[in-house]
């Protein structure tokens, strides 16, 4: 794992008991077009909270509010109690964007001491944020490698790198692992961890629902710029209590029989129906007798566990969402 030392760094006085990150009924308007309506969230200290949400749903106008990029129409956003833009706000506040935002033909060092020069960071503060950063990122074999000659994985840990170089204590991350292989991949999640263990509070934005089960501590998804759901995997797992039952037939099925269709039953196949029951349909027994009464014969069943993917897709496709 990666181990994470503590630097001093430049420092500045929150009002007690401020949370690290605050959104308070965030609404920003392009046009006739609202692309953030009225969202509120917190993210407490040591915290990962994942952001989900399709293209287009709000996240990437959410986030660059959040930064100082976007100025809301309404609503407000608070780091440490400090307002969004302020220069406690940024020098607490690190931001990683998907694009690669590094300097091709300078060193990883050179890069990194960049980046921290842009913080107002000097002398010894800077040499040990930069080495710092180089540790995290496990780096320090490349600190002196052209950033181009650098590998996928390795360009997208410095990225990331860059954006902790005045050691924030609330970082937003814009799907970092985009483009890398498996072994980058588990050593970007070992640097979040080692993140929220040194109490970050993270926002981690992702369409790799597998990510989000593993490192975020709370989902919110985010949809046609609100939010419509905030909770743990577990508790958003239970708003969906639902069980899968595939079966698989014998026969091939060109159309659902009506019988079966109204005991709610789908047809996913020529040869495979679907059946979701949870608390509200718990007994199997009639829909397997129904299912042999019209003549069908059962070759296989199979119980699948409702996911988060599964969640997500329900929740951003309900009826009354869509546009």
């Amino acid at each position: 794992m990666i181990a994470v030392q503590t630097i001093e760094t430049r420092s500045t006085t929150p009002p007690a008991q401020a949370a690290p990150l605050t959104v308070d009924s965030l609404v920003k308007r392009f046009g006739q077009t609202t692309a953030v309506g009225g969202v509120s969230l917190t993210v407490r200290a040591s915290e990962c909270v994942g952001l989900l949400g399709p293209n287009g749903a709000g996240k990437s106008t959410l986030i660059r509010s959040i930064v100082g990029r976007v100025i809301p129409d309404s609503g407000r956003v608070e780091v440490f109690g400090f307002p969004s833009g302020s220069t406690q706000a940024r020098m607490a506040l690190g931001w990683v964007p998907q694009e690669l935002a590094i300097y091709p033909r300078i060193t990883a060092r050179e890069n990194l001491a960049s980046f921290g020069r842009y913080y107002g960071l000097s002398g010894r503060k800077l040499a040990e944020s930069v080495s710092w950063c180089l540790g995290w990122a496990a780096l320090e074999d490349k600190a002196g490698e052209l950033a181009k000659n650098l590998s996928g994985g390795m360009k997208r840990r410095l990225n990331m790198a860059a954006g902790m170089i005045q050691r924030p204590q609330v970082v937003l991350l814009d799907e970092p692992t985009v483009g890398v292989d498996p072994q980058s991949r588990n050593r970007i999640f070992e640097m979040i961890e080692a993140l929220r263990r040194d109490g970050a509070a993270i926002v981690y934005t992702t369409h790799y629902m597998e990510e989000a089960e593993r490192l975020c501590d709370r989902i919110a998804i985010i949809d046609h710029g609100r939010l419509i759901a905030c909770d743990t995997t577990a508790a958003l797992l239970q708003q969906v209590d639902d069980k899968t039952l595939a079966i698989a037939l014998v026969e091939p099925v060109a159309a659902l029989p009506p019988a079966l269709s109204a005991l709610g039953l789908t047809l996913a196949g020529p040869g495979r129906l679907i059946y979701r029951y949870g608390p509200s349909r718990t007994r199997l027994d009639p829909v397997l007798a129904a299912i042999r009464a019209a003549g069908l014969t059962i070759r296989d069943l199979t119980t699948e566990e409702t996911d988060l993917e599964e969640v997500f897709l329900r929740l951003t496709h309900a009826p009354d969402r869509v546009a």
